[in-house]
Formats: structure tokens, C-alpha cells, sequence
């Protein structure tokens, strides 16, 4: 009897050639992956010019503390595809308003950032003492950036830190 033994497999030129054709296919695909998505988020940039901004620094301070002298309270509400905006003095009374922009910007992408411009919901004679829009932000965290004309010098600055799931301000 005899019994053929199978021939053992060979690692041949082609064998080392298509594996190193498949390592670097792999490495120039995470690549070129990695770049598209470091090209289409965020850039990182807060400020056009810092030089600038930091010339800026000491009145946008002055103006924060003149601000927070006054001791007025802002009261942002999202719910029930609304968002609402009121402002009260330190005695608790409704401040009057003339006009609110809200500008939703997302931390890490300037592409979903929203920018809404409320309508007064009450009061007379040109003001009121509540703002608000129909919508609802998506779900995740945002910065809020308020800017509430008071009939002031420059508008009552608010900015805030929220988090938005189901449509409703956590």
C-alpha cells in the first residue's frame, strides 16, 4: 500500500504580496477615513483674531460686572416645542423687555448651531415681560447664548450651559 502525502502549502511571492496589498490598503483607508472625519468637525477655532479678543478682555470684564450688579435673573424655559425667555429684577419683578435673541450653539459643531429671535408673549406698550419662539433644539447638550434688550447701554447677556432631552430643558 502506499499513501500519498499531501503537498505541503507553499508561502509563495503572491501569498506575501497580497498581504502586504492588504495591510496598507488598511492603513491608507483608516487614513483617509480619520482626515475626512478631522476636515468636516469642528475646527476648534473660538475667536477669528486672539490679539484682538484679548485687547477685549478688560471692557467685556467691565461690562459682565456692571451686569451682574444690577442682580437680574433670566428664566430660560424649552418645553412643548417652546422656547421662552424672561428676565426679573432683584426684587423679583418682571423686567421689561424689548426684544430677545437666543443663539443655540453646540460645543463641538458650529454646524448645528441655531440662532432664533423671540416674540413677545405679554405685556403692552412696546415691551414685555416674556419672549418666546416655537421650537425644539435636538437632544444634547448646547451653549445658550441670550441676548435680552433691556432698553440698557448693550443688551442683557446670558449664557448658559443646558443639557435638551426630549425636547424639554433638563
Amino acid at each position: 500500500m502506499s499513501a500519498e502525502m499531501p503537498k505541503p502549502r507553499e508561502f509563495t511571492g503572491k501569498h506575501m504580496l497580497v498581504s502586504i496589498l492588504a495591510f496598507f490598503t488598511v492603513v491608507i483607508g483608516v487614513n483617509v477615513t480619520m482626515a475626512t472625519l478631522a476636515q468636516t468637525s469642528w475646527t476648534g477655532l473660538v475667536v477669528e483674531n486672539t490679539y484682538v479678543a484679548s485687547q477685549q478682555f478688560n471692557e467685556e470684564a467691565k461690562k459682565g460686572r456692571a451686569q451682574a450688579a444690577l442682580g437680574w435673573k433670566g428664566k430660560l424655559t424649552v418645553a412643548s416645542g417652546e422656547v421662552r425667555y424672561s428676565l426679573v429684577d432683584s426684587q423679583g419683578k418682571p423686567v421689561p423687555l424689548r426684544g430677545v435673541k437666543v443663539l443655540f450653539r453646540h460645543p463641538a459643531y458650529e454646524a448645528e448651531d441655531e440662532a432664533l429671535t423671540l416674540a413677545a408673549v405679554a405685556g403692552g406698550a412696546g415691551s414685555a415681560d416674556a419672549f418666546a419662539v416655537r421650537h425644539t433644539p435636538r437632544n444634547g447638550v448646547w451653549i445658550v447664548e441670550i441676548d435680552a434688550d433691556a432698553g440698557l447701554a448693550s443688551p442683557f447677556r446670558d449664557v448658559r450651559r443646558v443639557m435638551i432631552s426630549n425636547g424639554a430643558l433638563q
